[in-house]
């Protein structure tokens, strides 16, 4: 069963179908093949996997993404970080990873960052001498920075799935973020010194109040997403609600840079997108749902020589498994394909789910920006217009640090938790 499951797959993705079919037809085969249940079984599980009221979150969260990616949130971020940290050895480059930070909190979405934070800060990177390479590589895994950063949608399909608390995932997201975001400063400091890359003027106080006062808006989104949630207002899919709503009031009523026909393509992509992703879902579930009828989880686990391991070994077997499938297929459905298989092994070895997430949204931000498939990459190529490999020349320094951050949550795990612990224990 599980050689004719996985052979069709890899078949149906080498043909060039989208990964919602071999997911499907995964599923189809174990319930009308293999599996003594009625066939309509897959059909109520696939109404299952979308029914969780968490996910409503996932289109309201994609919705103001779009609003304020199509808007002028996006260029008020930049202006206030560039005030901050542009006279700084290296500040442009900091300025960036520091832009995708803060627009992660606003959009959680990596492709969304690498659109909306890119666009402005590439070719300022090129003007200050900055080697196309290296700009590219930033935005492509600083962009990883917006799916630990709450809201994350990555968050929220793994909390859907394994049943930990999205909002304690949201919480523990921001250590490892903030992390990420001090190594890759660091590196830019010392691109900019080995390259004599020049320091821009220091900004004066005058101008960056005035950047301060035209960002204090867009700067209100992760005040309603982390303050809301944490200070017991309202749920994270009640954040999610409200986000668009201030969304909406930011781009139409206060910056006024969208008119009533933008709404109209806003909303067409946001349906775009929401259909794919809960698509995905539903054949995630099933497919879930059959694997585990089928007890192919614990045979994988017993094959690889997993069962009875420890809990470091177990992270580590995660951390490899996850990273590997992200290069190759979209993290939602890596992520709704293994956190089922893993299920076992990470209650057996008595870890913490919320660190697990933490751990799993890491490598798949890791994966989604590394060679050969990596979604964020082929993002960057549309949107830049530059060759496969000019994108992926300068990734390896910052895939290295990426990793060195896994190591450290593995080894360390308060970097994501103590937050948590200090907002919910």
């Amino acid at each position: 069963m599980t050689g004719l499951m996985l052979g069709a797959m890899v078949a149906l993705l080498l043909l060039g179908f989208p990964m919602m079919i071999p997911l499907i037809a995964g599923a189809f085969i174990a319930f009308f093949a293999f599996l003594p249940v009625p066939p309509e079984i897959m059909v109520q599980q696939m109404i299952a996997g979308i029914r969780p009221s968490a996910l409503v979150a996932v289109p309201m969260f994609i919705l103001a993404a779009d609003i304020i990616t199509k808007g002028h949130s996006a260029d008020r971020l930049i202006d206030l970080v560039m005030r901050s940290f542009g006279h700084v050895r290296g500040g442009l480059g900091v300025t960036t990873a520091a832009s995708c930070a803060l627009f992660g909190a606003v959009s959680g979405s990596t492709q969304a960052t690498v659109v909306a934070i890119g666009g402005p800060l590439r070719p300022k990177l090129l003007d200050a001498g900055y080697k196309d390479s290296f700009a590219l590589a930033l935005i492509v895994n600083a962009s990883d920075i917006a799916m630990l950063i709450p809201p994350s949608i990555a968050m929220i399909v793994y909390g859907v799935i394994s049943g930990a608390s999205i909002s304690e995932l949201f919480i523990a997201g921001v250590g490892p973020g903030l992390l990420i975001l001090l190594l890759f400063s660091i590196y830019c400091y010392i691109y900019a010194v080995r390259h004599d890359i020049p320091v821009a003027p220091r900004a004066s106080w005058a101008s960056w109040f005035q950047a301060l006062r035209g960002a204090l808006w867009p700067l209100g989104f992760p005040l309603i997403v982390v303050g809301g949630i944490y200070g017991g207002i309202f749920s994270p899919t009640e954040a999610a609600s409200v986000c668009v709503a201030y969304a909406l009031l930011l781009e139409f009523v206060i910056f006024r840079s969208l008119k009533l026909p933008d709404l109209v393509e806003v909303a067409k992509s946001t349906g775009l997108i929401t259909a794919v992703v809960f698509i995905l879902v539903g054949a995630g579930a099933a497919f879930s749902w059959a694997i585990s009828f089928a007890q192919i989880p614990q045979q994988v686990i017993a094959a690889v020589g997993l069962d009875g391991a420890g809990a470091v070994t177990v992270l580590i077997a995660i951390s490899i498994a996850f990273f590997i499938g992200c290069m190759f297929v979209d993290p939602i459905v890596v992520i709704l394909v293994l956190t089922p298989i893993f299920a076992p092994l990470v209650e057996q070895a008595g870890i913490d789910p919320v660190l697990v997430g933490v751990i799993i949204t890491l490598q798949v931000a890791i994966g989604s920006a590394t060679p050969p498939f990596g979604c964020d990459i082929f993002t960057a190529i549309a949107i830049f217009k530059r060759p496969y490999v000019d994108v992926v020349r300068g990734t390896p320094p910052f895939i290295a640090m990426l990793f060195a951050v896994s190591a450290a949550l593995i080894a360390f795990p308060q970097i994501a938790l103590f937050l948590r612990d200090l907002a919910f224990r």
